[in-house]
C-alpha cells in the first residue's frame, strides 16, 4: 500500500511538472458586429496536426482563454446561437507565447459558417517579457549546428543552444560563456518541457545536459521581464519544447560526417609526401527520430488521442 501511495505521488508531481511546460496561450474577446461582448460563447481551439481539441468558454465580459497549448498550428472555432459559426485558421502558437485573438461574430444561423485564414497579430500586449522563438527549421537552415570544434562544446555533437546567437543582447561561446543582457555569465536557466535542465554542477558546460537537436520543436528564449514563475533564472531563460507525435507517422535519419580529407589544407604547409598538411579531424554523428499515433492492431487506435515520439543520437 505504501508503494502504491508513493507511486501516486510521483504521478501527481509529474502531472504538475508538465503543466509548467513551455506551452502557449490563446486569449481574446468575443464580440458581435456592434462591438458588444458575447458571453458564454463556446470556443474550441484545435491542434491541426493532432486534431486534439482544447475547449473553453467566454466569460460574462466576453473574454476567453485557452491555456497549455503545445506549440504548433491551430484553428479557433466559435459557436453561438443567433450567430454564424466562425473559424479562424492559419494560426501558429509558439512556445511560451500568448497569442491575442479577438473574434467578431456575424449575425446569422449557426448552420452558416465564416472561415478566416490569417495569422495572429504580432503586437504583444498580454505580457511584458522580452522573448524570442527559434524553431528547428531555423537551426537546420543556418550553419550554426556544427559538430566538433568550438561551436559544438565538449560533447562534440550539434549544440541547440547555439540558437542564442540569434537573440539580441546575447553573447555565447560553447563551454565558456552565456551572457544575456549583461547579466553575470552562465546564470541562465534551461527548462525542458517545464522541468529544470540547468547544469548546476558545471554551469558553463550546458552541452552536458542538452537534448538532441532533432528532437526539439522550438526554443523560447526570454531575456528580461519574465514572469515570477521563472524567478530562478538570472541571465535569461531557455524554455525548450520537444517534438510530439501526430496523426501521421513521420521520422528522420541522419549521419553528420567530418573528415580532414574534405577540408582545405593549411596554406604554406607541406608533408613528406609532397602535399599540404590537413589536421586530423574526424566525427560521425548518427541518429534519427520517429513518431506518430499509438496503434495496436485490433486493440487500440490512438489517432486524435495518443501519440509517441522517439529520438536517438
Amino acid at each position: 500500500m505504501r508503494i502504491f501511495v508513493v507511486g501516486c505521488c510521483f504521478v501527481l508531481i509529474s502531472i504538475g511538472a508538465f503543466g509548467q511546460a513551455g506551452t502557449g496561450t490563446v486569449t481574446g474577446i468575443v464580440s458581435d458586429p456592434a462591438g458588444a461582448v458575447v458571453a458564454r460563447a463556446a470556443v474550441e481551439v484545435r491542434n491541426v496536426e493532432t486534431n486534439v481539441s482544447y475547449p473553453t468558454e467566454s466569460t460574462e465580459t466576453g473574454a476567453y482563454t485557452a491555456l497549455r497549448l503545445p506549440p504548433g498550428p491551430y484553428t479557433v472555432t466559435v459557436t453561438v446561437v443567433g450567430f454564424k459559426k466562425m473559424t479562424r485558421a492559419g494560426l501558429v502558437v509558439a512556445a511560451g507565447q500568448t497569442l491575442p485573438l479577438d473574434l467578431i461574430l456575424e449575425v446569422g444561423s449557426t448552420t452558416d459558417s465564416v472561415t478566416v485564414t490569417a495569422e495572429g497579430t504580432l503586437l504583444k500586449t498580454e505580457s511584458g517579457d522580452m522573448s524570442h522563438n527559434v524553431t528547428l527549421s531555423q537551426l537546420n537552415n543556418l550553419p550554426i549546428l556544427g559538430i566538433g570544434g568550438q561551436n559544438a562544446g565538449s560533447n562534440g555533437i550539434r549544440n541547440p543552444y547555439n540558437s542564442a546567437v540569434f537573440v539580441p543582447g546575447v553573447s555565447f561561446i560553447a563551454n565558456f560563456a552565456m551572457i544575456v543582457n549583461g547579466a553575470p555569465t552562465n546564470t541562465a536557466a534551461f527548462r525542458i518541457e517545464g522541468l529544470d535542465n540547468t547544469n548546476h554542477t558545471v554551469a558553463f558546460a550546458n552541452t552536458q545536459s542538452q537534448p538532441s537537436a532533432d528532437a526539439i520543436q522550438e526554443i523560447a528564449v526570454q531575456t528580461s521581464n519574465y514572469a515570477a514563475e521563472y524567478g530562478q533564472a538570472g541571465g535569461g531563460l531557455f524554455n525548450i519544447t520537444m517534438k510530439s507525435g501526430t496523426n501521421n507517422f513521420h521520422g528522420t535519419f541522419y549521419e553528420y560526417f567530418v573528415n580532414e580529407a574534405l577540408n582545405a589544407a593549411m596554406p604554406f604547409s607541406f608533408t613528406p609526401e609532397g602535399g599540404k598538411f590537413r589536421p586530423r579531424n574526424r566525427r560521425n554523428d548518427l541518429g534519427g527520430t520517429f513518431g506518430g499515433p499509438v496503434i495496436i492492431p485490433k486493440l487500440y487506435n490512438g489517432k486524435d488521442k495518443t501519440f509517441f515520439f522517439f529520438s536517438d543520437e
